[in-house]
């Protein structure tokens, strides 16, 4: 078995602490940090892109 990351959410870039924030809402979370970004199907890396873009997009507003 996989041995699970531990990520310091405080450590990282906002940018990519969005990207694992968003992931754990979509229950993704766990995933990622047992198998890698990879690991995620296109469909779900997209999800995860477009609820990116769309903050970035509301933030600009």
């Amino acid at each position: 078995m996989a041995e699970t990351k531990q990520i310091d959410l405080e450590q990282i870039e906002p940018e990519e602490r969005m990207k694992y924030e968003i992931a754990e809402e979509l229950g993704l979370l766990d995933k990622v940090l047992e198998e890698g970004w990879k690991s995620l199907s296109s469909k779900e890396t997209g999800r995860i892109g477009g609820i990116i873009a769309g903050k970035k997009r509301d933030a600009k507003k």
